[in-house]
């Protein structure tokens, strides 16, 4: 027996307590919305001349500035992190503002990530400097985009247009990096799937409700 508690707490505790902490320290929670009811986009049209809409969508919002080839890395560390695990999750969008006049550097971004992922997912949105301006100010957001209307950060919101992120004892954060891969992989990650549970959990309950009617 003594030989049994031993093999448990040199074995099996461990195990457990990986699982429990890879989870996330917000893997039990809902994500805290930072600005509700965002607006909308415009008349924007994106790369192939679609209008793209937030309404139900989870969308991942991205600001790439006029300098948008020279932070093609973000973009990439972006897909290769968040979108390629998700991008067949059919109410996901990844959608970057862009300002008029960078419709060829997002379509060599776009091109250079058709090599290796489906991009059907990626939007690539284009409105005047002043239009993006007003529209990342309506976020009221702590952070600011920089001279060239650009920002390394991407933020999640839902389909309700809720802007999500963290809030309260554990901290503030309202964007993710997308130069720095670790905070991809872990902060980001971790928030992105309280989302998808969120919804899943919705979906099954409302299954549930309506097997019962």
């Amino acid at each position: 027996m003594k030989k049994n508690i031993v093999l448990f707490v040199l074995f099996v505790l461990p195990i457990v307590a990986y699982l429990f902490f890879a989870s996330g320290i917000n893997g039990f929670t809902k994500l805290p919305v930072i600005t509700p009811n965002v607006a909308d986009f415009g008349n924007w049209k994106s790369l192939d001349n679609q209008k793209i809409s937030l309404n139900e969508k989870i969308t991942i919002l991205g600001f790439s500035g006029t300098n948008l080839l020279k932070n093609r890395g973000n973009f990439f560390n972006l897909n290769q992190k968040i979108y390629q695990r998700y991008h067949t999750f059919k109410d996901l969008q990844f959608v970057v503002l862009c300002p008029l006049g960078t419709e060829q550097e997002a379509k060599s971004v776009v091109n250079a990530l058709k090599a290796f992922t489906d991009v059907s997912q990626w939007h690539f949105v284009f409105a005047s400097p002043e239009e993006i301006k007003a529209y990342y100010d309506q976020l009221k957001l702590v952070d600011k985009l920089d001279a060239d209307l650009g920002t390394p950060n991407v933020y999640i919101i839902d389909k309700e247009r809720n802007l999500r992120g963290r809030k309260g004892k554990k901290g503030y954060k309202e964007g993710y990096n997308t130069f720095h891969p670790a905070e991809l992989s872990n902060e980001m990650l971790d928030d992105f799937k309280v989302i998808l549970y969120e919804y899943r959990a919705a979906l099954k309950k409302n299954h549930n409700a309506s097997k019962r009617l």
